[in-house]
C-alpha cells in the first residue's frame, strides 16, 4: 500500500517516480508471490525444482573444498535476482496475458546480460575474499572433519565476526541495487544505470519496507538452503514472484 509519491530528478535520466510503502507491504508481496506461485505452478515448481537441483548439486561438488562449499552457498543470494527472472517473466503474463514470452528480455538483451557480468563478478570477488578470510584464519593448519560445522562454531568467533560483516555489506550492495533492477528491465526500455539508479533510490525512499523485505529473503532462503534444498523448489519461485510485485508496488507505471 502506498503512502505517499516521490518523483526523482535528474539532468542526466528520465527516472520514474517511486512510490513509498508501509513496512508491512513485504508480507503483501509474499502473499502476492504465493497466489502467482499457485496460478502458475506446474512451470513455477518445475523452474524451482530445477534451480533446487542445480543449487544442491553446485555444493555437493564442491563441499571437498570448503571455502568453496560456503561461497556457493551464500553466493547463492548474489545471483539469485538473475536466476529468478523466469518468475518476474511468469508474474508479468499472468498480470498482462497478451504479453508475449521474454519480449522486454529482447528488448534490453544487452542491459541484462551485463547486470547478470555484474553479479558474477560480485560471486567471483565474494569467493576471493572467502578463501582470504578462511586462509587467514587457519593459516598452515587442515580443516578439522565437519569443518563447516567447526569453522562457524563459538570458539572461532574471530573469524565469524568478519565473514558475516563482510558477507552482510556485499549482500547489502547487491540488494541494493538489484531490488527492482531485473523487473524494470524486463518491464520496460530502459538501460542498466537508470534500473539501479531506480533500485537504489527505491530503497532510499524505503528503508523500513526494504530491511523487511531483506530479512524475509534471508530467513527463507535460509530454510530452504537447510532443507538440502528441497524447500527451494517452492521457496525460490515464490520469492522471484513476489519480487515483481515489489517492483509493481514501488515503481510507478
Amino acid at each position: 500500500m502506498s503512502t505517499s509519491t516521490v518523483c526523482p530528478t535528474s539532468k542526466h535520466m528520465l527516472l520514474p517516480c517511486l512510490n513509498r510503502v508501509t513496512w508491512q507491504q513485504p508480507l503483501a508481496w509474499l502473499r502476492s508471490g504465493w497466489e502467482d506461485f499457485k496460478g502458475s505452478w506446474a512451470h513455477s515448481l518445475a523452474y524451482g525444482t530445477l534451480f533446487a537441483l542445480l543449487g544442491f548439486g553446485l555444493v555437493t561438488i564442491a563441499w571437498s573444498h570448503h571455502y568453496l562449499a560456503i561461497t556457493l552457498t551464500t553466493g547463492f543470494l548474489l545471483v539469485s535476482p538473475f536466476l529468478a527472472t523466469i518468475f518476474y517473466d511468469l508474474s508479468r503474463r499472468r498480470e498482462q496475458p497478451d504479453t508475449a514470452a521474454f519480449a522486454s528480455i529482447r528488448d534490453n538483451l544487452s542491459s541484462i546480460g551485463l547486470f547478470a557480468l555484474m553479479l558474477m563478478f560480485t560471486l567471483s570477488v565474494w569467493e576471493r575474499l572467502s578463501a582470504i578470510l578462511v586462509g587467514v584464519h587457519l593459516g598452515a593448519s587442515p580443516v578439522p572433519e565437519a569443518s563447516l560445522a567447526w569453522l562457524f562454531s563459538a570458539e572461532n568467533i574471530e573469524f565469524v565476526i568478519p565473514f558475516i560483516l563482510v558477507g552482510g555489506v556485499m549482500a547489502a550492495v547487491v540488494f541494493a541495487i538489484s531490488v527492482v533492477s531485473l523487473p524494470m528491465l524486463m518491464d520496460r526500455r530502459v538501460d542498466i544505470v537508470t534500473a539501479v539508479m531506480t533500485s537504489l533510490l527505491a530503497v532510499r525512499e524505503n528503508p523500513l519496507a526494504m530491511l523487511v523485505w531483506a530479512t524475509a529473503i534471508v530467513l527463507l532462503t535460509g530454510i530452504g538452503i537447510a532443507t538440502s534444498f528441497i524447500g527451494m523448489a517452492v521457496i525460490f519461485p515464490v520469492l522471484g514472484h513476489a519480487t515483481w510485485h515489489a517492483y509493481r508496488d514501488l515503481v510507478q507505471r
